[in-house]
């Protein structure tokens, strides 16, 4: 579920900016060259109308592979956004002061979607945006009044378009912003429901072993005491081995400690607990350190061999735990005599090594794996 609502955030980031590359480019083509071609005769200078669009879209494609690898604009905006406002002065200059607010004039309507492009998901978006509105509104009232175009009608056309095009290219940036914070708030909450969730089941798993080492130490030492009470003699030799075994079981379970549940303790533990009733004296130290993250495959070659050597066990065995950040080993040494052993350490293909020893009677198991 986390990976479907994270999948949906990713594809409000990924189209809400390819939206705005679509509108600038449906503009761009759509009314900024019709314009410059029908009104081609009416430019004091054709050519560097055209230029000005030439480069309007050249800065667009910029924009465009920014917002296509990151969801966002290029890293570095000042240079683009003054070459924006550049083309905006270029178109004004191209055309006849008659039409300044003519057709034919389209920069000062439509830079404003490439600064959209430009500052688009930036920290300071709409400080920036408003900025770079700001300043295109000021370049194209600067130009009326150079040219003289201030009258009633002249004025209330500038405002006309200055507002509709601001309006519509902020509340476009503004609503798509709002559609990403909400995904990636839906996204950071299915987070922390996720870990709420393994938390719950951490403890639920806590709670479980506890139940099950206190039921074991109740079982231990009320078959001890059913024995002493019956009348077992202490002296008698089976009698203290079964009493030197549970001691053994009763220090092991109420020292061993599982605050953060792992697959691999919790497999040696259930093995321990089978080999004790089959009144294997198991020596294991607790295992509190915490583990780290074993890849797919690690912790099976971990316990493969130690484990068959702790289930093979006939009367003792000892096992053994160590982990580091990077670092994880299993050892068991039990005496069994009916485990194969390699001469030479075992390299299994999760880069898990084995390494095998037999003396007097005992065999010795250590399985280590090291990371990167």
């Amino acid at each position: 579920m986390i990976d479907d609502i994270e999948e949906v955030a990713q594809r409000y980031a990924r189209y809400t900016a390819l939206g705005a590359v679509v509108i600038a480019v449906a503009w761009h083509l759509g009314y900024d060259l019709t314009v410059t071609i029908t009104g081609w005769s009416s430019f004091r200078w054709p050519a560097l109308a055209a230029a000005a669009w030439i480069g309007y879209a050249a800065i667009g494609v910029i924009a465009a592979r920014a917002l296509a690898k990151t969801f966002g604009g290029p890293a570095r905006v000042g240079p683009p956004a003054a070459a924006v406002l550049a083309v905006d002065v270029a178109v004004i200059v191209a055309g006849r002061p008659e039409d300044l607010l003519g057709p034919a004039d389209w920069g000062w309507g439509s830079v404003g979607w490439l600064g959209v492009m430009l500052l688009w998901n930036r920290p300071r978006w709409r400080v920036e945006l408003i900025a770079f509105l700001s300043a295109n509104a000021g370049i194209m009232l600067t130009a009326m009044i150079v040219t003289g175009t201030v009258d009633r009608i002249s004025i209330a056309r500038y405002l006309m378009v200055i507002v509709g095009s601001a309006t519509l290219q902020l509340g476009y940036a503004a609503g798509c912003h709002t559609l990403r914070v909400r995904a990636e708030d839906a996204a950071l909450l299915a987070r922390r429901l996720a870990a709420d969730d393994a938390w719950r089941e951490s403890a639920h798993r806590i709670h479980s072993d506890r139940l099950r080492r206190y039921a074991a130490i109740r079982e231990v030492a009320e078959s001890l005491l059913d024995q002493l009470a019956d009348g077992a003699d202490p002296g008698d030799p089976r009698v203290r081995e079964d009493c030197t075994a549970g001691a053994m079981r009763l220090r092991r379970l109420i020292t061993e400690r599982e605050d953060v549940p792992d697959e691999l303790v919790s497999v040696l533990r259930e093995r321990i607990d089978a080999a004790e009733r089959r009144q294997v004296l198991v020596t294991a130290p607790p295992f509190g350190q915490r583990m780290p993250v074993l890849p797919e495959g690690v912790r099976e070659d971990l316990l493969r061999a130690p484990v068959r050597a702790l289930d093979g066990a006939r009367s003792r065995a000892r096992v053994t735990v160590s982990a580091m950040s990077t670092m994880v080993s299993v050892a068991v040494v039990a005496d069994n005599d009916d485990l194969p052993v390699s001469a030479v350490p075992v390299r299994e293909p999760s880069g898990v090594v084995v390494t095998y020893q037999r003396q007097d009677g005992d065999v010795w198991v250590n399985s280590i794996w090291q990371g990167p």
